[in-house]
């Protein structure tokens, strides 16, 4: 099965249509708005009517309530939601139910314990995305950090799962290699400052992830 790959916090056309062009599977809109990667529902839109069917459109949310969730999907003709707060497996569930598209949760990895929680989200979402834990108060993800993917060796559980933290064309192979993800999921790696993607190194970071 070829590797899926996600690029996410995409704003702009170009950098859209190069992800695509260059093989990632699911493009990641920013509805979180201190994020400096967040896209409004006018650029939503036109993001959206871009991508068409080409690549899936998951969204980004953090601790979001139903009513800024339902504008935000329709806004994005988003494919899948992906929760990137605290929210529970509970939470997950409800939105799960409520908007019926498949439900992503990040989880801030830095221990072992923090790996093992996916478990609880078993039959809560339909993939988990570990991510690297951010400092106490930084914003989450998109930090351009990275943990010890040796964590992944156990109790991550059943539920389909993919790799994010600190992932850049320079070590995305070595990153597959370790963990054997199936997915993959760069904000920052592809960025040359907060928020502003770059077209080489998306296209560097696919191919890079595509030659495993």
């Amino acid at each position: 099965m070829p590797i899926q790959i996600k690029i996410c916090g995409l704003s702009t056309p170009e950098t859209l249509k190069a992800a695509m062009d260059a093989g990632a599977s699911h493009v990641g809109l920013n509805f979180y708005p201190p994020s400096p990667r967040y896209v409004s529902p006018e650029r939503a839109v036109e993001l959206a009517a871009l991508a068409g069917k080409r690549a899936g459109k998951v969204g980004v949310f953090v601790n979001a309530d139903d009513e800024f969730l339902g504008a935000s999907i329709a806004a994005g003709a988003l494919d899948a939601i992906q929760l990137h707060g605290a929210e529970t497996p509970q939470r997950a569930r409800e939105v799960q139910s409520k908007f019926g598209l498949p439900v992503w949760k990040a989880l801030a990895v830095s221990t072992a314990e923090d790996v093992a929680k996916a478990r609880d989200y078993a039959d809560a979402v339909d993939l988990i995305l570990f991510d690297a834990r951010t400092p106490k108060g930084a914003l989450p993800g998109g930090m351009g950090l990275s943990f010890d993917w040796s964590l992944l060796n156990d109790n991550h559980g059943a539920t389909h799962w993919g790799l994010a933290g600190g992932l850049t064309p320079t070590n995305v192979g070595d990153a597959i290699r370790a963990t054997g993800a199936t997915l993959v999921d760069t904000s920052s790696g592809v960025e040359i400052a907060p928020g502003v993607k770059d077209v080489d190194l998306i296209r560097a970071f696919c191919k890079a992830a595509l030659n495993n």
